[in-house]
C-alpha cells in the first residue's frame, strides 16, 4: 500500500491540524514587549509577561487585524463580538498559572482551506481560528542537569488554526500545512519561519475501519518540518493499527516525534476542555469588531493566489496548472510577474520557473527571494531566446552564468562565450547541402518513411554550425530541400 493511499492496512485516517501561526506585530499581544527573536533569555519579559501583581494586560490591535486578514481569506466569519478566556494548567513556562486564550467564542470562525493533492482538488473546511498567547521556553541544555526557564516568548501573539478531522492521508496533511504555510505568509500577517517556531503544527490522528464511528485521537506535538509531519503521521498510523489489531486499546493522549528513531512517544494524557477549567478573563473586555474595520482591512489586503492564479490564465494565457504553480508564494508571483512584463513571454517565464530556476532553488535549499539571477535577468534571457538571438541550449549557458555570478549581464555574456545563433540563410544552405551529401544514407532513410533520420540530420546539421544555427531555421530548410 502506497504512503498516499486512503486506507492502510484496511482502515481509514482521520486526521485533525491545529497550527500556531505566530502573528507578525513588533510587540507581544498583551504588552509592549518586543517579539524579536534571538534575543538574551528574559530580556524581552516585562512586568505583564512576567505576572507580576498589579500588571493588566491590554490587547494589541496589529493582533487582531491579522486574525481579521485571516478571516477574510479563508472566506470565514469574522465574529462582531469574540470573548478572551483563561486556559488554567501549571507548567514552569507560563507564569500566571494560565494561559489566555479564546474558548467558546472565537475571533474567526469557520472558512476552508483549497489544495491539491496528487492531481486531484481537495478542500478542508476550518473548525475555527482563535488569538492567544504562547508561553515561555524551558531549557534543558547547558544547565548542568538543571532546566532554565526563558520569559521572551511568554505573551508573543498566535493564532491558531483548527481545521475538521477532514484529512484522510499524511500527504493531505502535508499540503494542508504546506498550503496554509504559503497562505498566512501571503497575507503578511506570519513570517512563516518553521525553525524559529513561527508555524507549528500539533496533528490529531486517530484510525477507524470504514464507516465506523471516530476512533480515539492522539495530538503528535509541535511539529517544525513537513517532511516530519508525514513521517510522524506514518509511523502514529500503522503504531495505532499494530495496537488494535493486538486487541489493545487506544488511550487519548498526547505524544512527540523524535526525528532521529522515527518513533512517536507519549508525553502526557490528552486533557479534555473541562481539565482546563476556561472562564472568561475579566482583564478583559468583549473583542468588539465593528463592520468598518473589517471594510478597513478587507482594503489593505494583497490579492488572494486563488484570484490572482485565474488572472494569470485570463490575462496571460497560462494553463491551469502553470497559473497554481506560479503563485505558490507572493514572492514566486511577484518575481513571475516581473519577468513576464521585461520579456513579454509569460509561458516561457512559467517554463523557465518550474524548470530551471526551481532545479537550482531545490539543489541549493534556496528560496526565490534569494536567487541569484533577478527577474530582470530573467526576462532578458528570455527575450534574447523569442528574438532569435540565442537557442534555448546556448539559453542555459547563459543562466549558468548569471547563477553563478561569472556576469551579471544577458547580452554580455552572449557576446564573450560566441552564443548568437546565425541566421545567415545563404550560410546555413551551404552547411546543409554539405551535411546531405556526407550523410546519404540518413537521407534514405528518411525518404523511406524512417522520421529518426531526420533527427539524426538535424544533429548532424546543429553539430557542423557548432550549435549556432537556429534550430527553427534548420528544420524548415532540410525539409525543404528534402521535399518533406
Amino acid at each position: 500500500m502506497s504512503k498516499n493511499s486512503k486506507l492502510v492496512r484496511g482502515y481509514e485516517v482521520v486526521i485533525g491540524l491545529e497550527n500556531h501561526v505566530q502573528l507578525s506585530t513588533a510587540s507581544k499581544i498583551f504588552s509592549g514587549s518586543s517579539t524579536a527573536f534571538g534575543a538574551a533569555p528574559n530580556t524581552q519579559a516585562s512586568a505583564v509577561d512576567l505576572a507580576l501583581p498589579g500588571t493588566l494586560p491590554v490587547l494589541n490591535r496589529g493582533a487582531v487585524e491579522r486574525a481579521i486578514r485571516f478571516g477574510l481569506a479563508v472566506g470565514a466569519k469574522v465574529a462582531p463580538l469574540s470573548i478572551f478566556a483563561r486556559k488554567n494548567y501549571f507548567y514552569p513556562d507560563l507564569p500566571k498559572g494560565y494561559q489566555i486564550s479564546q474558548y467558546e467564542i472565537p475571533v474567526v470562525q469557520g472558512g476552508k482551506i483549497e489544495f491539491m493533492v496528487d492531481g486531484e482538488r481537495k478542500v478542508v473546511n476550518l473548525t475555527r481560528a482563535h488569538l492567544e498567547e504562547d508561553a515561555g521556553k524551558s531549557l534543558h541544555e547547558d544547565y548542568h542537569g538543571q532546566s532554565g526557564i526563558d520569559l521572551n516568548r511568554a505573551g508573543t501573539p498566535l493564532l491558531e488554526i483548527v481545521s475538521e478531522p477532514e484529512i484522510r492521508s499524511a500527504a493531505e496533511a502535508a499540503e494542508y500545512a504546506k498550503t496554509l504555510h504559503a497562505l498566512v505568509m501571503w497575507l503578511g500577517i506570519c513570517d512563516g519561519n518553521m525553525q524559529e517556531g513561527s508555524f507549528r503544527c500539533d496533528v490529531n490522528v486517530s484510525v477507524r475501519k470504514p464507516g465506523e464511528p471516530f476512533g480515539t485521537r492522539r495530538e503528535i506535538k509541535n511539529l517544525n518540518s513537513f517532511r516530519y509531519l508525514v513521517d510522524a503521521v506514518h509511523y502514529e498510523v500503522n503504531w495505532q493499527i499494530d495496537r488494535i489489531e493486538d486487541g489493545l486499546e487506544i488511550q487519548q493522549a498526547t505524544v512527540l516525534y523524535n526525528p532521529d528513531t522515527g518513533e512517536t512517544r507519549a508525553m502526557r494524557t490528552k486533557e479534555d476542555a473541562a481539565d482546563y477549567r476556561y472562564f472568561p478573563d475579566p482583564d478583559l473586555p468583549p473583542l468588539m469588531i465593528a463592520p468598518d474595520w473589517i471594510e478597513r482591512v478587507r482594503g489593505d489586503m494583497p490579492e488572494l493566489p486563488a484570484v490572482m492564479a485565474a488572472r494569470f490564465q485570463d490575462t496571460d494565457g497560462l494553463p491551469a496548472y502553470d497559473a497554481l504553480m506560479m503563485t505558490q508564494s507572493l514572492a514566486t508571483a511577484r518575481f513571475y510577474e516581473a519577468a513576464r512584463e521585461v520579456s513579454g513571454a509569460p509561458k516561457l517565464v512559467a517554463n523557465w520557473l518550474m524548470g530551471e530556476v526551481s532545479r537550482r532553488l531545490n539543489a541549493e535549499e534556496r528560496d526565490i527571494e534569494s536567487a541569484p539571477v533577478t527577474p530582470t535577468q530573467l526576462g532578458q534571457l528570455i527575450r534574447r531566446i523569442q528574438d532569435g538571438t540565442i537557442s534555448n541550449n546556448s539559453a542555459k549557458q547563459v543562466f549558468e552564468a548569471l547563477w553563478t555570478g561569472e556576469a551579471s549581464d544577458v547580452d554580455a555574456v552572449i557576446d564573450a562565450k560566441d552564443l548568437k545563433q546565425s541566421n545567415d540563410t545563404g550560410e546555413l544552405e551551404r552547411i546543409l547541402d554539405e551535411v546531405l551529401a556526407a550523410n546519404a544514407k540518413s537521407v534514405e532513410e528518411f525518404r523511406a518513411g524512417k522520421e529518426k533520420a531526420f533527427n539524426a540530420l538535424v544533429g548532424q546539421a546543429m553539430k557542423a554550425t557548432k550549435g549556432k544555427a537556429n534550430p527553427a531555421a534548420v528544420n524548415e530548410l532540410l525539409k525543404k530541400k528534402l521535399g518533406a
